[in-house]
């Protein structure tokens, strides 16, 4: 029987891959805080722990050893210590572990590179916070006061590439981003010094590992979401997998706070990257799946022992579904309440139009309008001003915009945003391509998509610029201009623009968001394997959680 002793990062990590039953099956008998050691909840600390094991994981930190040494060193409680760090533990830190152990309990000490947390299988986040600030401050005199962020990032990242033994062919960064190109000038220099990361290269195209910069692309974040696992983060919130729908009307206690992991819901994992639409017709069919399940087993006899056994063996397994569909449904149905109370398919379709055409008069009628209406939502009017604000930059009146959101009830610490948005997002600071020069086509297409694809092309019309960068990657013709290559990073055969990598790992400095791990996993299917494109971020962002973060880079 084991102990299972985690950090803050690491809770994550694990209950990001693991249910606790299946940490129940690995025969853990309690799960439990490193850092809470000395006071387990539950009674747990009455319980003589002496022959047990100690499974230790977490991050390798100054902090995190020091626990484990006063453990070790004081007065330990298990019988062995086996002890794991998310990732590479610096020799000194070996040595404090060392003169510790005086008992000699520690079995073993290893490095099991689990630095990040898995969202999905091409989807990876850091959970690090107020990377938009590092990001603004990054070549500055302020830059140290986010050097934790820094290297949070730096050790997720390296991580990743243990995690998957890749060595990158190529490093390349966004030109405009001065904490895109450190991280990556920095992640060669690693690269280069330590002999852990040098597995073996792949004979063709390689690995391009390019870091970008959230700043590039401020629109995406701004956008209201309208498939499952993006709708459910914007609306509602998706924290570590949990969904809090507490206060939610006719939903029942035990529906509360629910999980939506891939690795534990196969509806989820299947629906994650629906739109609504399909979503609705598919928690339908899960339901009358479910009905026909019930009646089925309601009406099935039992006149026999045996028949009694089989119903119960079953009834665990009718219990956890009938769980599972009222989850998704209550989701679905608080979901659509939301999508109604805010109007919110009027809003996204204007939000649409300004992210993807230009037609300034069109625009400006329409948002004069949103703003003084009652029945668009605060939040909402504060990104449409917004959106209309980066895109509209230089040829808008600003001003004007700013106090037509004020009269139409938006607080003034929230009009003050348009002009931080566009000293942290504006053309000057922003790298090439946001809006690109597509406009007029997107005029003239936009009518003809929209009666061949259905009416909800509408809401699906904006492509991240992520996507932009992986199709210039793709025809070999990202500029050395906009994405400069680390120096000395590129294998011979690598170095220029015209070899089309076999992978490609995308980091974003400040943030990714669920439209862009949509689009990537939709990429992925595309290419059946030809290119796979990997997409890490310092965090997964809502509109929420961006806008909360742009407030704390003191622009």
């Amino acid at each position: 029987m084991k102990v299972l002793l985690l950090d803050a990062v690491t809770t994550q990590v694990v209950s990001s891959v693991y249910s606790q039953t299946e940490i129940l099956n690995q025969q853990v008998y309690l799960v439990s805080r490193l850092d809470e050691t000395g006071s387990h909840t539950n009674g747990s600390a009455s319980v003589s722990k002496s022959h047990l094991k100690a499974v230790v994981f977490c991050r390798p930190t100054q902090n995190n050893v020091n626990l484990i040494a006063k453990e070790l060193s004081q007065r330990p409680r298990f019988l062995e210590y086996h002890i794991f760090f998310s990732g590479i533990l610096p020799s000194g830190l070996v040595r404090v572990l060392a003169e510790s152990d005086r008992t000699e309990r520690v079995r073993q000490v290893k490095e099991i590179y689990a630095d990040f947390l898995p969202v999905n299988e091409d989807l990876t986040s850091l959970q690090c916070r107020n990377t938009l600030a590092m990001t603004v401050a990054a070549g500055t005199s302020w830059a140290p006061k986010y050097a934790a962020q820094y290297e949070r990032n730096i050790q997720g990242l390296q991580s990743m590439l243990l995690a998957l033994k890749r060595q990158p062919s190529c490093i390349r960064y966004a030109g405009h981003s001065a904490c895109a190109e450190e991280l990556a000038k920095d992640m060669h220099d690693a690269i280069q010094a330590d002999e852990i990361f040098h597995f073996r290269r792949s004979n063709a195209g390689g690995l391009l590992l390019l870091v970008l910069d959230r700043r590039d692309d401020p629109v995406t974040p701004l956008l209201s979401q309208w498939t499952y696992q993006a709708m459910v983060h914007e609306l509602l919130g998706l924290n570590n997998h949990r969904v809090i729908l507490r206060g939610a009307p006719n939903v029942t206690k035990d529906l509360e706070e629910v999980v939506l992991a891939a690795s534990q819901d196969d509806f989820f994992h299947r629906n994650r990257h629906s739109n609504f639409g399909e979503l609705g017709e598919a928690i339908q069919k899960l339901l009358k799946e479910y009905q026909s399940q019930t009646a089925n087993q309601s009406s099935a006899s039992l006149n026999t022992i045996e028949d009694m056994q089989n119903f119960m063996d079953k009834f665990p397994e009718l219990r956890s579904r009938s769980h599972n569909v009222s989850k998704h449904v209550a989701i679905m149905g608080e979901l659509a309440r939301l999508v109604e109370v805010c109007s919110l398919m009027d809003v996204s379709q204007f939000e649409q139009e300004l992210a993807c055409s230009d037609d300034h008069n069109t625009h400006w009628r329409e948002l004069m309008d949103k703003l003084g209406s009652n029945a668009v939502k605060v939040p909402d009017k504060l990104r449409l001003g917004l959106l209309y604000a980066l895109r509209y930059e230089t040829s808008a009146n600003i001003h004007m915009v700013q106090s037509a959101m004020g009269k139409g009830g938006v607080p003034q610490d929230m009009v003050d945003l348009v002009n931080v948005m566009l000293r942290y997002g504006g053309a000057k600071s922003r790298g090439p391509g946001l809006f690109g020069n597509h406009d007029l086509m997107s005029k003239m297409t936009k009518n003809f998509m929209t009666s061949v694809q259905g009416v909800e092309n509408v809401y699906a019309q904006h492509v991240p610029l992520i996507m932009d960068t992986v199709q210039t990657v793709m025809k070999g013709k990202l500029a050395a201009r906009t994405h400069p290559i680390v120096p000395g990073s590129c294998t011979t055969r690598l170095h220029g623009d015209t070899v089309v990598p076999e992978e490609i790992i995308i980091f974003m400095v400040g943030g990714v968001t669920y439209e862009e791990g949509t689009k990537i996993a939709e990429f992925n299917i595309q290419m059946k394997g030809r290119v796979h494109v990997i997409l890490g971020g310092s965090t997964v962002h809502n509109s929420t959680s961006f806008l909360d973060e742009l407030r704390s880079t003191s622009l």
